[in-house]
């Protein structure tokens, strides 16, 4: 179990699965991979940070925001395959950053997302990614990602 002993050397609880807030499921399995729905930075069943990144959120906090959405991430494929030593590869990110005009560091603020996978999966964290700006996002989180996984 060498994913979830690097979880808990990260000291990293997976949250236990909340049921969905609209008409979708958390993961969908088709063949070998997995299509993860976009994951906001939930703690505790609140939001980590709400508002724009550049405004009301820092890119520091919004790193962290990243990060607990790939904490989610990983509680959502857990539930999904039981074991996420079955994880072959995380294969492509795409993260949105609900950032005001003239923020332009979306991608250092998903790194902290894609630097977490990697210290979970090592060379198979390593994955293709996009890193997007957009104005708006679900409840006004401040970050949302979705990923594509091969089990």
């Amino acid at each position: 179990m060498i994913a979830e002993q690097r979880i808990e050397e990260l000291g990293i609880k997976l949250p236990e699965q909340s049921a969905p807030k609209a008409m979708y499921v958390p993961v969908v399995r088709t063949g070998n991979l997995l299509f993860v729905s976009g994951q906001i930075p939930m703690h505790e069943d609140r939001l980590l940070y709400v508002g724009k990144v550049g405004d009301q959120v820092s890119q520091e906090q919004a790193g962290e925001a990243a990060r607990e959405c790939i904490i989610n991430m990983l509680s959502a494929i857990k539930a999904e395959i039981g074991d996420l030593d079955k994880v072959k590869r995380i294969v492509k990110v795409q993260a949105f950053v609900n950032s005001v005009v003239g923020f332009t560091n979306q991608h250092i603020v998903v790194n902290a997302a894609s630097e977490l996978l990697f210290q979970v999966f090592g060379e198979n964290g390593r994955h293709a990614r996009t890193a997007v700006g957009t104005n708006q996002l679900p409840m006004d989180a401040p970050v949302e990602i979705e990923a594509i996984v091969e089990v």
